[in-house]
């Protein structure tokens, strides 16, 4: 008989899991992170007010991101919650849960390319969890920055070699901030002190793009692997060209677009 203890979640967690049971006092679930154990959800948990009927709210085989509300060790029976969970806790998980699967997959390709044991991919799995908090973000950072970016797990050559040329194919996940400048000079060589501006502020930094609309009208764009980043760069160059332009006794106006996000493999 085996005395192994299996791993539980703890009061407070947010966890992934399957509705497997629906009953007339609510739902039995199976706790996807944790082996398929079972746990409860119970009618007064899946929504706020009064239920009359729980297959309204969940059904056999749907997954759902529940709140641990109690834990019973000795019992080991999981009381859980589908109304307690926030918009914003229900995307994060979500988020968690697929870059998880995306790991998987990314692991499983460099075991088939490297012809890699299971032992040596767990060894490599936890060589990547000592410094990032998924496989995915380690992937991100190497198909950014390049294998050198983790030289310090020592990872062998041969599978280094195999992650990188994994890498080098994942479309990196990006953030595109615009807006519209009107810019205008009406002085005899007004055009070419208006390019001269957008020249400069280009030179500075290839992630920034400049498109001609139309007179007044440029397109101004800056990709960045993030908002934060992207909008630290947008503050000084829409400085340098307006003082540039006023400067010239010419007239400048910015006005942001929508910001585009663009999804990674």
């Amino acid at each position: 008989m085996s005395t192994e203890v299996q791993e539980m979640p703890e009061q407070g967690e947010i966890v992934l899991a399957t509705i497997t049971k629906v009953m007339d006092h609510g739902a039995y679930v199976t706790l996807d992170e944790y082996n398929g154990i079972q746990g409860f959800l119970h009618i007064s948990e899946i929504a706020p007010g009064w239920i009359r009927s729980v297959s309204r709210f969940v059904k056999d085989g749907e997954k759902k991101v529940l709140l641990v509300k109690k834990v019973n060790q000795d019992r080991g029976d999981i009381d859980l919650s589908l109304k307690q969970v926030s918009k914003d806790q229900k995307k994060q998980k979500l988020k968690e849960v697929k870059k998880f699967e995306k790991g998987k997959t990314l692991l499983q390709n460099v075991k088939e390319k490297g012809k890699l044991s299971d032992e040596d991919i767990d060894k490599l799995e936890d060589m990547i969890y000592s410094k990032f908090d998924s496989v995915y973000d380690a992937f991100i950072e190497i198909g950014r920055n390049g294998i050198e970016s983790i030289k310090e797990l020592k990872i062998p050559k041969k599978t280094a070699t195999v992650i990188e040329e994994i890498c080098s194919k994942i479309k990196l996940p990006s953030v595109e901030i615009r807006g519209i400048m009107e810019i205008t000079n009406n002085k005899s060589d007004g055009v070419e002190i208006i390019k001269k501006a957008l020249l400069d502020a280009t030179k500075k930094d290839p992630t920034i793009d400049i498109t001609y609309l139309g007179a007044p009208k440029y397109r101004l764009s800056i990709t960045s692997e993030d908002f934060k980043s992207a909008e630290k760069t947008l503050k000084p160059i829409l400085v340098e060209i307006q003082e540039s332009i006023e400067k010239k006794k010419g007239s400048f106006k910015f006005t942001r677009e929508e910001s585009k996000k663009t999804r990674e493999n």
